[in-house]
């Protein structure tokens, strides 16, 4: 059973993020608002739920929050300044879209950086503990996996749209194959011989 709010703030916004283990494309966040007798009985961490629930919890949570937000930071970023960075600025992207701008932020996870002196709290599994947090982990998976959908159509051959850019074996094969594109992060380590030298 998750919980509705973790301070005794009224706008308590949740935050998560997705992709950030991928080696193609953006690592996406989003915030949420939600209100304290907010209830849904098939919202869970993104992870636990299927393709078809989040798709069917997406509309829902955008309609019956408070207040949302939700930004991707593209690969172009993440080789610049880290994952660890890039996904805390994908979360201070998508609290910025917010409106009113919340009084205490919970974060999946355990590590982020002050915004704005609001106050926050991580919370490590906190998407399988709190419904904003939840909810965000669901907006974030479902624009992202969106976006890799959309990119896919440009680069069938490393099938996107099956694996989101995670590293699966056949996206791996496909980078071994046709090299890297625009769109893979060139900070990763993306295929496991590159740590070996040709000696």
């Amino acid at each position: 059973m998750l919980l509705s709010n973790h301070s005794n703030f009224i706008l308590e916004c949740g935050t998560d993020e997705a992709g950030r283990g991928c080696l193609a494309g953006p690592v996406t966040a989003a915030a949420v608002i939600l209100s304290k007798d907010f209830k849904n009985a098939i919202l869970n961490d993104s992870k636990q739920l299927s393709e078809k629930k989040r798709a069917l919890l997406q509309p829902i949570i955008k309609s019956q929050a408070i207040s949302y937000g939700v930004a991707h930071v593209f690969q172009e970023k993440i080789d610049q300044i880290n994952i660890l960075n890039a996904s805390i600025l994908a979360m201070h992207l998508s609290i910025d879209k917010l409106n009113p701008i919340p009084e205490f932020i919970i974060v999946d996870g355990n590590k982020f950086k002050t915004y704005r002196e609001v106050p926050y709290k991580t919370i490590i599994k906190g998407d399988s503990k709190y419904l904003s947090i939840a909810a965000a982990s669901v907006l974030a998976k479902t624009h992202r996996d969106l976006y890799m959908d959309t990119i896919h159509e440009e680069y069938p051959m490393y099938n996107w749209k099956q694996n989101k850019g995670y590293p699966t074996k056949e996206h791996r094969e496909a980078i071994r194959h046709y090299g890297v594109t625009k769109y893979h992060r060139k900070s990763f380590r993306l295929l496991p011989e590159q740590l070996k030298l040709n000696i």
